[in-house]
């Protein structure tokens, strides 16, 4: 049995008769400490998987279960870090971090509390920022310091849903450096989504793709045989990455022209035939009083700025 798992996983949105089915019949299996990637196009349903997985939302069919415990409700063992930073603007990093180790860790005195926080700002490397608002922060800064409240609460799974696809290059591949150093040196379960097949390829262990939406599911995993550490600056010469990133982006590409075909077979809905209203059939009232002076007022500058113009 794995230790993370979806079973036979359905969801949709909507009244019964104008139902979306989001999801259907998802199935995944992750091992203790395995890396996984989930790539797939937006609108295809990854946030509403990883809400699945953290217990935010129930599944209308099937099961997900955590060491063979069935996932009803959040819990501290899953920690999710969303595509936003999520911090409560009015509170430093170090009180940020703070509120989450305090509903985890209630048995903590202020002093092992603070203990707590910094070893996990240190982490993430953002301790010159602990007393420092989010607005002081900037977007590499406040992604790193959401990442620190997230691993303070210790979960058993960290589940990432697309946390550095508001960065810029630089600032992503340093965030990404980070949650690489972090997972070997503290091993933890992590399932990431992302939509970056390059991404997924030098972080994880295992990529599984997402079908395209509605009824999306999961389908066959990409095995990711790269040792590690993996350095960025050589990978791209690697025969092995450079045949799993064409292998996972040329399925992404088919997924992607199937859609389309299949969207050009649907029946042409015509438009009504309705025009707009004519409102030259209905003269303006003159002006009168008041109202006629204005109008006088603002032809007179717009015709003394025309000729000024000219």
């Amino acid at each position: 049995m794995s230790y993370l798992e979806i079973d036979n996983a359905s969801i949709g949105f909507g009244p019964p008769n104008n139902r979306t089915e989001v999801l259907t019949d998802v199935n995944l299996s992750v091992e203790e400490n395995e890396f996984v990637a989930i790539v797939g196009f937006s609108g295809a349903g990854k946030s509403t998987l990883i809400s699945l997985l953290a217990g935010l939302t129930q599944p209308d069919k099937g099961e997900i279960r955590i060491g063979g415990k069935v996932i009803k409700e959040p819990s501290p063992r899953l920690g999710i870090m969303f595509q936003n930073y999520s911090l409560l603007p009015w509170l430093t990093v170090y009180e940020n971090v703070a509120l989450a180790v305090k509903q985890v860790f209630t048995e903590y005195n202020k002093v092992e509390l603070r203990e707590h926080v910094e070893k996990y700002v240190a982490m993430v490397s953002l301790t010159p920022a602990l007393d420092k608002k989010p607005s002081e922060l900037s977007g590499g800064m406040r992604q790193r310091a959401s990442l620190a409240r997230t691993l303070a609460m210790q979960p058993e799974v960290l589940l990432l849903d697309e946390p550095l696809s508001a960065l810029d290059a630089l600032t992503r591949a340093v965030i990404q450096d980070e949650i690489i150093r972090i997972w070997e040196d503290d091993k933890r379960t992590i399932v990431m989504i992302t939509n970056d097949v390059d991404e997924a390829v030098l972080m994880a262990d295992r990529i599984v793709p997402l079908t395209m939406g509605p009824s999306a599911t999961l389908d066959t995993p990409f095995p990711v045989n790269l040792t590690r550490p993996r350095n960025r600056t050589t990978l791209n010469t690697n025969p092995e990455f450079r045949r799993l990133r064409n292998d996972i982006s040329k399925y992404m590409v088919n997924l992607n022209e199937e859609s389309k075909a299949s969207s050009d077979t649907e029946d042409v809905v015509d438009l009504p035939d309705i025009m707009p209203i004519d409102f030259s059939v209905y003269p303006l009232q003159p002006a009168r009083g008041r109202r006629r002076e204005a109008f006088a007022k603002v032809a007179k500058v717009m015709d003394r700025e025309t000729t000024f113009f000219k």
